[in-house]
């Protein structure tokens, strides 16, 4: 008999990917920032790009303060009421977001390759641009791996 969704389940499941989303874009935005004021490029004025430069780190580092331990904690919820209810891993809801998250992280790597080989055959190569190529692929990569190997891990479906 299948388990029937609760408003509980849609709550944890919902904010635990928005949590990720918003954990794996600052985190993102972070490095960039951080790539932006060790390596920046001689075009751009210095002052009003190393202020922005610098908002953006704190706006960060402050997402992150909150939303990642949001995350944390709504997976270990997740993951507790999995180990009592092994069955809630075929919740609709959880098929549904994880999927869609896999589908998403795929589509951010290849936009990532995409512009790798664009921008290489257009003759930029800077260390810049690798390591923000480096971040997307890293970040999106782990995301991807992370949900594609619980779901084997579980052989959900």
């Amino acid at each position: 008999m299948p388990v029937k969704t609760s408003p509980k389940d849609v709550f944890l499941h919902l904010l635990a990917i928005a949590s990720l989303y918003t954990s794996a874009i600052s985190f993102m935005v972070l490095i960039f920032q951080y790539i932006n004021v060790l390596l920046p490029d001689p075009l751009e004025s210095n002052f009003y790009m190393l202020s922005s430069a610098y908002n953006s780190i704190r706006w960060s580092i402050a997402s992150l303060i909150v939303v990642f331990p949001v995350y944390v904690l709504t997976s270990w919820f997740l993951n507790k009421s999995y180990r009592k209810s092994p069955s809630k891993r075929d919740l609709g809801i959880r098929k549904w977001l994880v999927y869609f998250t896999l589908f998403v992280a795929a589509l951010i790597i290849i936009g990532d390759l995409v512009t790798l080989i664009f921008n290489l055959m257009g003759g930029e190569l800077t260390l810049r641009f690798l390591l923000k190529v480096a971040t997307v692929f890293f970040v999106s990569g782990s995301v991807f791996g992370y949900y594609l190997w619980d779901l084997r891990k579980h052989k959900t479906e």
